[in-house]
């Protein structure tokens, strides 16, 4: 006689309950230890845990038009509700060169492409005296935050730096290099080379307009003689003359003479002037308007 065939659950059923038990804690074991196993590529993403290292992008693509509300409008949304920050972080080991680079691009950790002719980025931060920072590492004094080749004024952007040194210490440095002001060059002021001396004189020595004279009275001397004194040293300018308005008519037969005085020291803002009338073969002293103009 043949014994009757018993399935797998009945003898399961029918062992002891301690093989139950055993067998029970091992199933159990597996489904909680599953979660905790190594992601491979092209496992389900999980939260919680460091997903598996991928050799291929993973892209996400949607087709979602913008909204007005608080969210919307974005393929992915990160967010932590954390006092203390942290929405995202982008880490890689790109090299020097950027996505430009020859022959292989060196792609940099974050990267925004507009394909349109919107905003590529937009930063906001609520609040706070610092909108954000860009830390350029160890020497960073002498790196570069970053290029543009945009040429346009970036509204609100505060240039204060040129060569590392503040708008204080360009003029501070300008007071004090090679003992010169910062109004000087060469030690000149520079209401030299903006502006030329001249006098325009009436035959009486009235002076109807002037730059850098230090009086305006006593400048005729004497008959057809004139004097004038400017505020500084004209040896070494080109000093000119020329005979004053006659009834706008050209008076060919009257001459001017102009000389610098060099001698003695202290007269080396003076410059002299002779008016004669050219008359009977021979020229004569007369009083006559004119003009001077210094050059330096």
């Amino acid at each position: 006689m043949h014994e009757p065939r018993i399935s797998n659950t009945r003898r399961l059923l029918g062992r002891a309950p301690r093989t139950r038990s055993v067998v029970a804690a091992t199933g159990l074991l597996v489904i909680c230890v599953a979660p905790f196993a190594g992601a491979r590529t092209g496992d389900t993403l999980r939260e919680g845990v460091r997903n598996g290292t991928s050799t291929a992008e993973t892209q996400i693509i949607s087709n979602i038009g913008s909204a007005a509300g608080p969210t919307g409008g974005y393929s992915t949304r990160q967010s932590n509700l954390s006092n203390s920050g942290g929405g995202a972080v982008y880490g890689c080991r790109s090299q020097v060169g950027g996505s430009a680079a020859k022959p292989r691009p060196q792609n940099p950790c974050l990267r925004a492409n507009n394909l349109s002719t919107g905003y590529a980025f937009e930063f906001n931060a609520s609040d706070g005296p610092i909108a954000g920072l860009i830390s350029a590492g160890a020497g960073g004094d002498s790196k570069k935050p970053f290029v543009t080749n945009a040429t346009g004024v970036a509204t609100g952007l505060n240039a204060d730096r040129v060569d590392n040194l503040d708008a204080a210490q360009i003029v501070a440095l300008a007071r004090t290099k090679a003992s010169l002001d910062a109004d000087t060059l060469d030690g000149k002021d520079s209401a030299v080379f903006a502006e030329r001396l001249f006098a325009v004189v009436t035959e009486n020595g009235t002076v109807r307009a002037q730059r850098g004279l230090t009086t305006t009275t006593g400048i005729r001397t004497q008959l057809g003689f004139y004097r004038l004194t400017f505020d500084r040293d004209v040896t070494n300018c080109a000093v000119t003359g020329s005979q004053g308005a006659r009834n706008n008519a050209f008076a060919g037969n009257r001459i001017i003479s102009v000389n610098k005085a060099i001698a003695p020291a202290g007269i080396e803002g003076t410059v002299n002037i002779r008016t004669q009338f050219f008359t009977g073969g021979a020229f004569t002293d007369e009083d006559n308007d004119f003009d001077v103009q210094v050059i330096c």
